[in-house]
């Protein structure tokens, strides 16, 4: 299973980047504006981000000095992952990059200068709305596989064979619920560009029966999108790999 996380992880990786070059060339014909404020900032700087080549790149930014909003203009083709990534001089890199799900129109983002992701509210897009809904319950998910791996630690230090076991098979069967949850999600939301972003971020290496589930409710101008692309190219290396 690592081995092909691995493998598929690399694929998508590569895959990204032309997808990526692809998308420099074409005409965008539609904008987005990123605007909002960050209660408690008196100067600092901001940047738009969004990944490209494997790597986050700035697509713009601005220097705040006095008043604490912000205002980007971006051209977008297909609604896609965005970072607002605050640059703090104060040494630390946790809690200074906002990731959102962005697209055409309006987005509004408003936060918190001390807890500035944790306390973002993020508004103006129905993908974003979603995937704070699916975040929701993977931090549950992700909590109880906490819980477990402690579980599994002091079994391990006392020896209970029996009690490793047990706890092995709780943690494989919340994983497979973790998967069959993510998949259900994103069939259930085909008209939606988060559907092919979940499946290329977080299933990519389930099993392809499931995967065509959510590739055959996707509507057109998802499938046309840039991770609708990209999801449908996967499947495509799937199948060539599994019939090898």
């Amino acid at each position: 299973m690592l081995k092909l996380k691995k493998y598929f992880l690399i694929t998508f990786l590569g895959s990204f980047m032309f997808s990526c070059n692809q998308n420099e060339k074409s005409n965008f014909n539609d904008l987005m504006i990123v605007k909002g404020s960050i209660k408690g900032l008196r100067k600092g700087k901001l940047y738009l981000q969004r990944i490209k080549d494997t790597m986050l790149i700035n697509l713009d930014s601005t220097f705040v000095d006095g008043s604490p909003e912000f205002r980007f203009q971006t051209p977008i083709k297909s609604p896609e992952v965005f970072y607002l990534y605050l640059n703090k001089d104060d040494g630390d890199s946790l809690n200074d990059r906002i990731l959102f799900f962005g697209e055409k129109g309006t987005i509004e983002i408003n936060t918190l200068l001390k807890t500035f992701e944790s306390s973002a509210k993020i508004s103006g897009s129905k993908n974003q709305e979603l995937l704070q809904k699916y975040q929701s319950m993977s931090r549950k998910f992700n909590d109880k596989n906490l819980d477990l791996l402690k579980e599994l630690y002091v079994a391990k230090a006392e020896k209970k064979i029996e009690r490793v076991d047990s706890i092995e098979k709780k943690i494989d069967n919340l994983l497979n619920r973790r998967y069959l949850y993510t998949i259900n999600f994103a069939a259930q939301n085909p008209d939606q560009n988060i559907a092919p972003y979940l499946a290329i971020t977080q299933v990519y290496d389930a099993n392809l029966i499931l995967l065509d589930s959510i590739a055959n409710k996707l509507t057109d101008e998802v499938k046309a999108s840039k991770y609708g692309i990209e999801f449908l190219n996967l499947l495509e290396r799937r199948r060539k790999m599994e019939s090898n």
